[in-house]
């Protein structure tokens, strides 16, 4: 049929060869199909004339252009063209698909990179490299520190223990960037080469565990610490607050002798301040930084004196003491720095799972529980008992503890794998660190702000709860002897009777001595002998 309409239409073609009409067929048809189902480039309507602004946007491209060719020692492979990442990254992706976005290297990790290669690039560039290229290398690197090219790292923590493939990420992010500030082509690799410049005088043995560190020790100032000192603060407050107000003591759980609430708190605050000095005194380990080691710790292909000049220009970029570690052997196939802060971080943990339950307990009730601290009430807590309230806070403390116990564990299985000249567990020891350093500081914020500023004494339970223990009979042991004392208690328990009750029916007190040793509980905190005082002697019959 198309024949037949070509011969009508152009009579030159009915001496053609049929051939000829079924090409010119195919050709329409296709074209066809192409205007049906193809959007015009934008190169191909400035041909075709078409000036229309709309129509000279930038339109989607389709699969093909939207990649470019990237090559490794493996071979080529398609990078997305809107990516500044390159082959190596694009491989780890293809290996370790393993746990998601949401296993991607913490972006604490990422910015310590962007400070390192910084750092490397200006002291690359006092011995010789062209100045051209540290400065791009330098202004990509800041913007990796900064946070702006976060979706350019894409890699998961589940990779090569020593690191090397975020390291690359880095490298090609930081050189593909600085060549486009260059005006050259991304993937060229030219002017900026990601392993001859941006790695210079580098290797991921040595860059990773000075990332880690870097990383660590910014975590622990801006997030950690300042959290645990706001807490401390805090319960120093509410301990001053509560230092007249007398409460039963307990111990195994059981009513033991009398204490003031603000002492309980007291022990509080010194857990808190023994974390804080904990975790400062790991500090100094953290600070020093594997730069310089390179592959094994020998520093092969670096210069005199690189090391110490990156440690001093990373120290100038963070405000923070970082030093050259004085032993790159140790600094490679150890990470004992980083099990020992985690170790402090656990022994914190420890704590805040102790001061929560305390707080709790003390605050459980209403009506039914201890109920000697009424904490503030924040949210509803049933979604089927109407007016309960529960201790959130106290909940999310005791949880991010047992995390953080958890991922002590890891952390210490880690340390423990360093195998010859190079530890390689260094991503998921670095995770842990950082995930425990976070939550930690991030929940004694939420502590502090939504609980313990609120907490208030019930003075009329603590009252109560205190006339009513037997273990106040302790008091009397200097006076009448510890069998006759226990006596007293076991008396009044079985019968349901006051302590003064029983001891006057035993025959050991008259009502005015019991009176007069009662009075020798002193607002200090316990129970205090007099020197105006004489223990008195049970009656003779």
């Amino acid at each position: 049929m198309v024949q037949s309409i070509l011969a009508d239409q152009y009579p030159a073609t009915r001496q053609k060869d049929s051939y000829v009409c079924l090409t010119v067929s195919f050709g329409l048809w296709v074209l066809g199909i192409w205007q049906k189902q193809s959007m015009p480039s934008q190169e191909q309507l400035w041909m075709l004339g078409n000036r229309d602004p709309q129509l000279m946007k930038p339109v989607k491209q389709s699969t093909q252009e939207s990649f470019r060719i990237e090559y490794d020692t493996f071979g080529e492979l398609k990078v997305p063209s809107d990516k500044y990442y390159g082959a190596q990254t694009v491989r780890s992706t293809m290996n370790f698909k393993i746990g998601g976005v949401s296993e991607r290297m913490p972006v604490q990790v990422i910015r310590a990179f962007g400070i390192l290669k910084r750092a490397a690039a200006e002291v690359n560039q006092d011995y010789g490299l062209d100045p051209k290229i540290a400065n791009a290398i330098v202004k990509a690197a800041d913007e990796v520190t900064a946070g702006k090219l976060n979706d350019h790292f894409p890699l998961v923590v589940w990779q090569t223990g020593s690191g090397t493939q975020t390291n690359m990420n880095v490298n090609e992010v930081i050189s593909n960037r600085a060549i486009e500030i260059l005006g050259g082509k991304l993937g060229s690799k030219i002017p900026v080469h990601p392993n001859d410049h941006v790695n210079k005088s580098q290797s991921s043995n040595d860059t990773f565990p000075t990332a880690m560190h870097i990383a660590a020790a910014q975590e622990v100032n801006e997030v950690l610490l300042p959290g645990l000192k706001k807490l401390q603060n805090a319960l120093e407050a509410k301990s001053k607050e509560f230092s007249e107000i007398i409460k039963i003591g307990r111990t195994h759980t059981q009513d033991a002798v009398p204490l003031t609430l603000g002492q309980e708190f007291s022990g509080y605050v010194q857990q808190i301040k023994y974390g804080v000095a904990r975790i400062e005194s790991t500090m100094p380990r953290v600070y020093q930084l594997a730069a310089g080691g390179t592959a094994v710790g020998t520093g092969l292909n670096t210069r005199i004196g690189f090391a110490e000049k990156v440690a001093a220009k990373v120290a100038e970029l963070t405000g923070l003491p970082f030093v050259t570690a004085p032993n790159k052997f140790e600094a490679l196939a150890a990470h004992d720095a980083l099990v020992e802060l985690s170790g402090a971080m656990n022994t914190v943990a420890c704590s805040l799972m102790k001061i929560a339950n305390d707080i709790r307990f003390l605050g459980s009730g209403p009506r039914s529980g201890l109920g000697e601290l009424i904490l503030p009430e924040n949210e509803p807590g049933s979604s089927i008992m109407p007016g309960k309230v529960n201790p959130t806070q106290c909940e999310a403390v005791t949880m991010v503890a047992a995390q953080v116990m958890g991922n002590h564990v890891a952390v210490t299985v880690g340390g423990s794998n360093g195998h010859f000249e190079l530890n390689v567990f260094k991503p998921m020891m670095i995770k842990n660190v950082l995930n425990s350093a976070r939550l930690l500081g991030d929940v004694c914020v939420s502590f502090t702000d939504n609980c313990v500023v609120g907490i208030q004494a019930n003075t009329d339970r603590i009252n109560k709860l205190m006339s009513e223990s037997l273990m106040l009979v302790t008091a009397l042991n200097p006076h009448i002897g510890y069998d006759k004392a226990a006596k007293i208690a076991k008396t009044a328990h079985k019968e349901g009777t006051t302590l003064k009750e029983a001891a006057i029916k035993l025959g050991f007190l008259t009502s005015d001595q019991f009176d007069h040793l009662k009075s020798i509980l002193h607002p200090s905190g316990c129970f205090v002998l007099k020197n105006n005082i004489q223990p008195f002697m049970p009656s003779p019959e």
